[in-house]
């Protein structure tokens, strides 16, 4: 049993009429409370009842305590008996039967337990008894469901995030969900532009293929939805009955249209509906809900507790339902004594206590009223439309003792296939108004799934080609207009034009924010459907990559200026080749690029640096600002192109290493330059010495192992990038092979800057 009835922090909720009364003992009654707490029900029980017999009258909030403890300790006859004798004294509150109602609830919640168990292996959605509908229904959303509305999508609508919800959800207040769910921005639905966002064009039309009559019900869904919001019931009610048509077993959509039928006072037919979603979905509460609320609408009352209990079963948290079934508990208490039409169920009650009391008149009642169903029914009576599934029932036994009866026969629902009262007749509607759904005339319901399933006469690779490169989806995003594109090829587009390649209209915004999220929709319909084309198509890519990734056979070449080893070189980039290229770069995980001048004859000349990527910053516009710094000098062997940049074959250059007295030469050269490079320095203006420190910083200091680097020490570059030559002059000292030729090279250089500059 559940821990809350079990262990109550607060065994009872019922006062005694007159706690001091002659007879009461105080210390027996804390007894009985503390065997309540400690779960022994059965010595409460004995407690209150010994305590009772030594009344001279009947104390009700001992009736009620005694009651309880019955009740949680499974004597529920013998506890409605006690009820009663409280309800004699004075008409039970709702909230006194609190303990009953959940008592009742658990009994029932075991029993299904129990028989689930016993059904043949593979009944999974029987199995997953008694979870909470909500938890349910997120968890087994397929694919093709809106995750706001719960339902298939209808014009559906992907956002930067790379999720796709329905465009009228959007549109609502849901929106604020989905910014709490699913965005990765702060900003608001204004500013996301959620009203011009369009429907997602490869979506959409996959549904109307895939899903057509589901789709088409959906439409007309929404617009009796639409209609019922404006009052328009009578108008609303054909759409909801053409929606059935098309698809006669969408749960929601019946309890949609059930609603409104109760809201138009047509119980029998709102009962109709609650019996399909039952058969379609025996552990849904929502179903039960709507069909208890049906039958009291219709004023059958006990038929509507019993819905009420076996929701609170299914949902024990669900304390609206729960105050509804002790409100028709209290009710039909408060008959056994004031209504006249049970008087026929009726035992009269004795005035004062009774050592043992025959089951109560109202357990009479509920037995008679309960199986009021056609004449020759069979005792063995179905749980109702509760536990249908694949056309069997389970079975429950009803005692004919009546004195010994459980829970289990004691709200024992009526069969499914239910004659109808005259007063249910009443409340039939017009034939032409509300026709016989499919799904009620046949004799068997298709058993519930949630995943919909591809027909797959129907799939087709076509459908996801990308209309820029002519190849399967890879890396599909969708653009705000609702065009879907590789996510490289758009971004190739977009390099050259801000408009979408389809429609024209202008992406700005899209580029501006960088949103490469994939729309996960079409990715998943890919692995799902299509993941042998997926994987052809991935490993084309990946042979790309690979290609483009390869640092010495195609090297990328940004012809544009000089470049050094270990010094900056930030760029501005603009060209879309250049665009493109830096991209690719990113991709690919190397973060590098060959930087040459440009030649003449050869487009770019014969030596340059490689820089390595370490940051970069995007414009709305497109345009970008690489962080770079150079990392290695190469020879070009080959000179090429590959999408309007150039490439190049290369071999990278080390400077050739020294030893003996060569190397003692080669250091006190090094130090003789770093030295004749300070005091130049130096000598330097303040203004300008502030230049190049802010833009190429300090003058790095002097190597301790001048061949340590293979392509000579960082001061040597720093100087040679800061002195006033021209290009040509640079790259000659670039492409020198020894450090001692580059050294001699600089000292020459110095030689001539302080002459022409000399020391202020």
């Amino acid at each position: 049993m559940d821990s809350a009835i079990q262990n109550p922090t607060e065994h009872y909720v019922h006062d005694l009429s007159n706690p001091t009364a002659p007879g009461l003992c105080a210390e027996m009654l804390g007894v009985a409370d503390e065997a309540c707490r400690a779960g022994d029900f059965d010595l409460a029980a004995e407690i209150y009842s010994s305590q009772l017999a030594e009344l001279e009258h009947t104390d009700r909030g001992l009736c009620l305590r005694k009651a309880d403890a019955l009740a949680r300790g499974g004597r529920i006859a013998d506890a409605l008996d006690s009820y009663c004798i409280a309800a004699n004294l004075q008409a039970l509150r709702p909230n006194e039967l609190q303990v009953l109602v959940e008592v009742i609830a658990h009994t029932i919640r075991t029993k299904e337990q129990c028989d689930s168990k016993t059904l043949s292996v593979g009944s999974n959605s029987e199995n997953r008894c008694f979870e909470s509908d909500e938890l349910e229904e997120e968890q087994n959303l397929d694919l093709f469901s809106c995750r706001l509305c719960k339902c298939l999508l209808t014009e559906p609508t992907s956002l930067v995030c790379g999720h796709t919800f329905c465009k009228r959800c959007l549109e609502d207040d849901l929106t604020k969900e989905c910014r709490s769910c699913c965005l990765k921005t702060n900003k608001t639905p204004r500013e996301l532009n959620v009203d011009g966002l369009r429907v997602n064009v490869i979506v959409s039309g996959l549904i109307d293929k895939w899903f057509n009559s589901e789709s088409k019900a959906r439409r007309y869904w929404l617009e009796g939805e639409f209609l019922w919001k404006k009052q328009n019931l009578s108008n609303a009610i054909p759409k909801f009955n053409k929606a059935i048509e098309q698809e006669p077993s969408i749960c929601w959509l019946l309890a949609r249209r059930a609603e409104l039928l109760l809201e138009m006072k047509n119980f029998s037919q709102a009962i109709k509906d609650a019996d399909t979603m039952c058969q379609l979905r025996p552990l849904w509460p929502k179903a039960h809900y709507i069909k208890a609320t049906a039958f009291r609408g219709a004023s059958r009352i006990e038929e509507a507790l019993q819905e009420y209990l076996f929701c609170v079963a299914l949902k024990s948290d669900w304390i609206a339902v729960k105050l509804e079934a002790q409100k028709i508990l209290s009710h039909m208490f408060s008959s056994v004594f004031v209504n006249e039409g049970l008087a026929t169920f009726l035992q009269p009650l004795p005035a004062g206590p009774s050592p043992r009391i025959k089951p109560s008149s109202l357990l009479s009642s509920l037995h008679s009223s309960l199986h009021r169903d056609e004449a020759g029914c069979s005792k063995e009576q179905t749980l109702g439309s509760s536990n249908f599934k694949d056309g069997k029932s389970y079975i429950l036994q009803r005692s004919e003792n009546v004195s010994s009866v459980g829970l289990s026969s004691l709200f024992v629902p009526p069969v499914l296939k239910r004659k109808w009262t005259e007063d249910a007749k009443d409340f039939e509607p017009p034939s032409k108004q509300l026709k016989e759904d499919k799904v009620n005339s046949s004799k068997t319901l298709p058993t519930f799934s949630w995943e919909r399933q591809v027909p797959s006469q129907l799939l087709d690779s076509a459908d996801f080609e990308c209309s820029l490169c002519m190849r399967l989806f890879y890396e599909p995003v969708t653009t705000p207009c609702g065009h879907t594109f590789c996510l490289k090829c758009l971004e190739r587009c977009l390099d050259h034009n801000p408009n979408c390649p389809l429609c024209k209209e202008n992406l700005s915004e899209y580029l501006a924010t960088r949103a490469d999220n994939i729309t996960l929709l079409i990715e998943e319909v890919l692995q799902r459907y299509f993941c042998d084309e997926l994987a052809e198509r991935r490993k084309v890519h990946e042979e790309e990559m690979k290609e483009l990734s390869n640092l010495n056979q195609e090297v990328p070449i940004f012809v544009c200026t000089m470049a050094f080893p270990t010094i900056p070189c930030p760029l501005h980039v603009f060209e879309p080749r250049y665009r493109l290229m830096i991209r690719r770069s990113m991709e690919t995980g190397t973060k590098q690029f060959g930087m040459c001048i440009a030649d003449e004859l050869k487009g770019f000349a014969d030596h340059g640096c490689m820089l390595e990527v370490r940051d970069v910053k995007f414009f709305p516009d497109g345009r970008s600002v690489v962080d770079t710094i150079g990392i290695a000098r190469f020879k070009v062997l080959s000179h090429g192109q590959r999408d309007g940049y150039h490439t190049a074959k290369i071999e990278y250059l080390e400077d050739k290493k020294v030893e003996g007295e060569e190397l003692t030469e080669l250091l006190k050269l090094h130090d003789s330059v770093y030295d004749q490079a300070m005091a130049w320095f130096t000598s330097l203006k303040d203004d300008m010495k502030s230049q190049i420190i802010s833009h190429f910083g300090q003058l790095p200091a002097k190597d301790s192992d001048p061949q340590g680097n293979p392509s000579g020490p960082a001061w040597c570059w720093w100087l040679l990038a800061v002195l006033p030559l021209e290009n040509k002059a640079q790259l000659t000292i670039l492409a020198m092979a020894t450090l001692t030729d580059r050294l001699i090279a600089i000292r020459r250089v110095l030689i001539f800057v302080t002459r022409k500059h000399p020391r202020r």
